[in-house]
């Protein structure tokens, strides 16, 4: 549909660099975002995107939270790359200016999509995972490390009501990356978050860049243990181990040896040298991470079970450490995660 209305929802790395790519596709595109120096910056500048061959600035439409409520148009699709600790509210604040049969898209790390289901319903909700690997520390500039060619998203509905609509999103990322559409958006969602268990606040925890944590002594066998836990978890509460990252269901050999895979994918394929998870961009920018929607669900859905998962439980706590102000991001913490 060319005249669809589409909003993403958060503006970040990610989220700026994929409205960049819809607006540069010709779409009606209006990013919402909470930060006012990176809005000034994008209504002035546009949004300069650095991929490792190109600068591309792009001018964009873009408004503040606080310009929601002036909207008279709704959306047909709202895509969210807000914290998966912001999601409940701010698919509250977006529900008034969804269109009756539009689609709100998780495009997140965490299990936000039945966050997502409870505000605007399940025959509204898509499920989204993202693989793109980005920074920002400046108002209006994206550095992408992974070029359109090494980023990946899977994309899916939780209901039968949005069966066959899953393409109107995988249509609209496909300009970002490549898409594949999954019939198990939950499970799917998992895998990642076995792998983000795995790195995002282990390697943040170290202050180091993920291909620099890896190869401290013993964490790549932390980081292993912590998937493995996230992977024994989701199989308990009933999901599958299926394929990412446009793996095959061969490379699924078994549960406990596809941590492994995953996560030499991930190092393999979408990280540079100096890539920063997510996790530690936000500590050094000051904000708190989403280490209890990813180490701590795991925990959480373990402690519910009656088991343990000792791996991420000394992550989230090490990781709340530091966001209190009482531990510093540091190579040294390696051996308060390893034991070692």
């Amino acid at each position: 549909m060319t005249d669809q209305k589409i909003a993403v929802l958060g503006t970040g790395a990610n989220g700026a660099s994929i409205g960049a790519d819809l607006t540069r596709a010709g779409l009606d595109v209006t990013l919402i975002e909470q930060w006012p120096a990176h809005v000034e910056a994008m209504r002035r500048h546009g949004i300069r995107v650095q991929l490792p061959e190109e600068t591309i600035t792009t001018p964009v439409t873009v408004i503040n939270l606080c310009e929601v409520a002036t909207l008279r148009e709704k959306f047909d699709v709202v895509l969210v790359l807000m914290k998966a600790y912001d999601t409940t509210w701010a698919t509250e604040l977006i529900k008034p200016y969804v269109a009756s049969d539009g689609l709100v898209v998780g495009v997140q790390n965490g299990m936000t999509v039945d966050d997502i289901a409870r505000v605007v319903g399940v025959e509204r909700t898509l499920g989204a995972v993202i693989e793109i690997s980005s920074n920002m520390f400046e108002p209006g500039i994206v550095e992408r490390q992974s070029p359109h060619a090494r980023s990946w998203f899977a994309v899916g509905g939780i209901d039968p009501s949005t069966r066959g609509r899953e393409h109107e999103a995988a249509d609209l990322l496909r300009h970002s990356g490549t898409v594949e559409v999954t019939d198990d958006i939950r499970s799917s969602k998992w895998m990642k978050l076995v792998v983000n268990a795995a790195e995002l606040v282990p390697s943040a925890i170290l202050g180091l860049p993920l291909a620099e944590a890896v190869r401290v002594p013993g964490m790549r066998e932390y980081m292993i243990e912590a998937g493995q836990e996230a992977v024994r978890t989701t199989l308990a509460i009933g999901n599958r181990v299926v394929p990412i990252f446009g793996m095959s269901a061969d490379d699924v050999t078994s549960p406990e040896q596809f941590t492994e895979v995953l996560l030499d994918a991930v190092l393999n394929d979408y990280t540079l040298p100096s890539t920063r998870t997510t996790v530690l961009q936000d500590w050094m920018k000051g904000r708190r991470s989403e280490v209890d929607q990813i180490n701590g669900l795991v925990v959480d859905e373990q402690r519910r079970m009656g088991g343990r998962a000792p791996a991420n439980q000394i992550a989230v706590e090490l990781a709340h450490r530091i966001e209190s102000g009482e531990l510093e991001a540091s190579p040294a913490n390696a051996a308060l995660l390893t034991g070692h």
